[in-house]
């Protein structure tokens, strides 16, 4: 069967290069780092190889990058390293602003927070899942630490405006850290630029390993360590590093540096024809989230009068791999936190897919998924009462109100040449000046 995967937010896979060049760190070339032998320094000498090569991708400096496990890893530190450094803070009662549309790592972590007694202020998004700078910017408080706002949505692919969100949070003297797991390698990032104090990132979102990570952290910020161990990476990130996981992040980022702009250029056409395609062969089906500024990959569509899990599994069946926004929770399927948080109803919400395209896609990819898709839309509606009695509904309401519209012509018509009849004129007039 001809399988099509378009489902790259999720993951992506390892490129050819940064296989090759990973590969001698697990034979020949196999020492920690950490050891001052000969085969130690060869090892270290490519782990701040690696660190130079994303410092590069972000606009930051080497000695500001610290690896780490992967996402997840690196928003927990970002957020419990600043807010948990309380004891030496002058904010006693600390603050944290966040919005509701944010990975579930940094949500779960600051409602972690809130049950150490830590006050977390959730903001809002508009239809296309924007936050409101000014909202941000009246959230502040004198006890506000951080601001941790990501700059790609996973699910919708919406940019966050980060340089409006830096300014704010540099004027109030607060610290400010973003999840690019979305974005990195995806569009330009320049730390600085957007002020950034901390930045998260994963190496398997960029054509890299699974397992690895990295974590920015701007010189001079009062970081708390999350682990506790040996003086690796300075204390910050104790644990033997991942030489070949680093290696493979490294190069990943290299090449994600290179060829960004013009992976862009050409995935943002796809995606531009596959919402196009999918939205014209599908009744009632519409783009989440499609006129904010997105990443170049991602599409996000509600397909009313199906149920997503639904879709994804014929889809599959079919050969054509995407996902849902949605997550598990207690054994049941819970709409999207994101999708409601852009005001979709929950079964609106569950009747979204999200196609997110790569490196790899392509051309015929794109035909395909058009042709399936709609094909699948259409049998699942058939299946569903409540949609064909939505149909039923709307049809009956169509006829309905044209043959009023019709009725109601049909009157004024016969009206008229009542009217325009001499004999009907003259018994008018006649009636008239009687009763003068």
């Amino acid at each position: 069967m001809h399988r099509v995967y378009l489902d790259y937010n999720a993951t992506t896979p390892v490129e050819p290069e940064v296989l090759d060049a990973m590969l001698p760190y697990f034979s020949a070339e196999f020492a920690n780092a950490s050891s001052i032998h000969t085969f130690g320094q060869n090892a270290r000498a490519a782990v701040e190889a690696a660190r130079e090569q994303v410092a590069t991708l972000l606009g930051a400096r080497p000695q500001e990058i610290f690896f780490t496990s992967g996402g997840t890893e690196s928003d927990n530190h970002a957020v419990f390293g600043i807010v948990g450094s309380t004891a030496i803070s002058p904010k006693s009662h600390p603050h944290v602003i966040t919005s509701f549309v944010e990975h579930e790592a940094v949500l779960n972590a600051c409602q972690a927070l809130e049950k150490q007694g830590v006050s977390v202020t959730y903001l809002p998004v508009d239809q296309d899942g924007l936050i409101d700078p000014q909202h941000l910017q009246a959230a502040l408080r004198p006890e506000t630490m951080l601001i941790t706002i990501m700059h790609a949505n996973n699910e919708l692919g919406t940019v966050q405006p980060l340089e409006e969100i830096g300014r704010i949070a540099k004027e109030g003297d607060v610290y400010f850290h973003t999840d690019a797991v979305q974005s990195a390698g995806k569009i330009p990032i320049d730390v600085n630029q957007f002020q950034l104090d901390l930045l998260s990132l994963s190496g398997h979102k960029l054509y890299g390993p699974k397992g690895v990570g990295a974590l920015y952290v701007r010189g001079g910020t009062r970081l708390r360590p999350l682990l506790y161990g040996g003086h690796h990476q300075r204390g910050v990130r104790p644990g033997t590093e991942n030489v070949a996981g680093i290696v493979g992040l490294g190069k990943a980022a290299e090449i994600a540096r290179h060829s960004l702009a013009n992976d862009a250029k050409r995935l943002s056409a796809l995606r531009d024809q596959l919402e196009h395609g999918l939205v014209n062969c599908t009744p009632h089906s519409r783009i989440n989230g499609g006129r904010a500024p997105r990443t170049p990959n991602t599409a996000n569509l509600v397909f009313p009068g199906v149920e997503g899990e639904a879709l994804l599994i014929a889809l599959d069946l079919k050969g054509l791999a995407c996902s849902t926004g949605a997550a598990c929770s207690s054994g049941a399927v819970e709409p999207s936190h994101v999708l409601t948080a852009i005001g979709l109803p929950a079964e609106e919400a569950r009747a979204s897919l999200r196609f997110s395209l790569g490196r790899h896609t392509t051309q015929a990819d794109i035909d395909f998924a058009i042709q399936i898709v709609p094909a699948a839309v259409a049998q699942l509606r058939q299946l569903s009462p409540t949609y064909q009695r939505a149909v039923t509904y709307d049809c009956f309401f169509f006829f309905f109100s044209a043959s009023l519209l019709c009725t109601l012509r049909l009157c004024v018509l016969f009206f008229s040449l009542f009217l325009s009849v001499p004999s009907v004129n003259a018994v008018l007039r006649k009636a008239a000046s009687r009763s003068n």
